[in-house]
């Protein structure tokens, strides 16, 4: 039961590391407060796969095709959810946008079993279906003069597929690496993937938008703990989907959002509908129930 372990110490690391960079948009943009998570988590996550290398010394891992297909695929789907999770939480709220990135659980139940033959049991199903249900009564717009939250629920839920498609592709790049290995997988694929999505993001930027090249500069201090905190994040998901299918990870991750919940009501003085907060209790049993499953 490693991998749930590993998938709970997770959900509060993504939510620190969420909200630190939603206050960076302004500055950055979306773009460029994707390339803090990744730009300044890269150093912490070297230093903690260097620890768990050095206490490794039986893996050995396998740079394969498949390794770097899987590596490269999810690499850019992780930028694309990371860029549309940012953007919603300003326009849809951030505790109602971590739960629409909720969407990634069925995408990924219904993508893994399509592409790679993950099994789930009919009770994980059906918790997939009642995560949907209340995912739709979250998304759906309280009125219609609110087309700025409707569009970020959009959003969110854009968000879902894309962390869904990056969630298989890395769980595959980790089986081709080192699959007995799960800890040491999970942190060499972190490392891997950063560096990559640090160097594309930063060459994309200095020619598209070199003033969000400058605000990431300037608010390197409040960076440092977002990259902290996502790197600590990604090598626990990571190594939990080294060892577990994607769907079942993604459902153990259900504890994130009453944390994104409290989250939005302290730092940024969100408050729930009923509607809303029926939808991520549907939500949230939904995910229960394709964990137990």
């Amino acid at each position: 039961m490693l991998w749930i372990i590993l998938t709970a110490a997770a959900a509060p690391l993504q939510v620190a590391r969420n909200a630190l960079q939603r206050g960076l948009v302004g500055d950055a943009g979306p773009w460029g407060a994707t390339l803090v998570r990744f730009l300044f988590g890269l150093p912490f996550s070297v230093a903690i796969f260097t620890v768990v290398a050095a206490l490794s010394p039986q893996a050995q891992p396998h740079f394969t095709a498949a390794f770097w297909l899987g590596a490269c695929f999810g690499g850019v789907a992780q930028v694309c959810a990371t860029a549309a999770l940012l953007v919603a939480m300003r326009r849809a709220g951030f505790a109602v946008a971590t739960a629409l990135q909720q969407s990634s659980l069925p995408l990924a139940a219904l993508f893994g079993a399509a592409a790679f033959g993950d099994q789930l049991s009919p009770t994980a199903w059906a918790g997939v279906a009642t995560a949907t249900v209340g995912l739709t009564l979250l998304s759906w717009p309280r009125s219609a003069r609110e087309p700025g939250a409707f569009a970020g629920a959009l959003l969110g839920l854009a968000s879902g597929a894309a962390f869904a498609v990056a969630l298989n592709a890395y769980r595959q790049a980790g089986l081709a690496l080192e699959p007995a290995h799960p800890v040491y997988v999970g942190t060499a694929g972190v490392c891997v993937a950063q560096a990559m999505q640090t160097f594309v993001l930063t060459i994309i930027l200095a020619v598209t938008r070199p003033a969000a090249l400058s605000a990431v500069a300037a608010s390197w201090r409040r960076s440092l703990g977002a990259g902290f905190f996502g790197s600590a994040a990604s090598a626990c998901w990571f190594s939990a989907l080294a060892l577990a299918p994607a769907a079942a990870v993604r459902a153990v991750s259900v504890i994130e959002l009453p944390i994104a919940a409290l989250a939005g009501a302290r730092l940024f003085k969100e408050r729930l509908t009923w509607r809303q907060a029926a939808g991520g209790a549907l939500a949230a049993a939904g995910v229960a129930a394709a964990a137990l499953g």
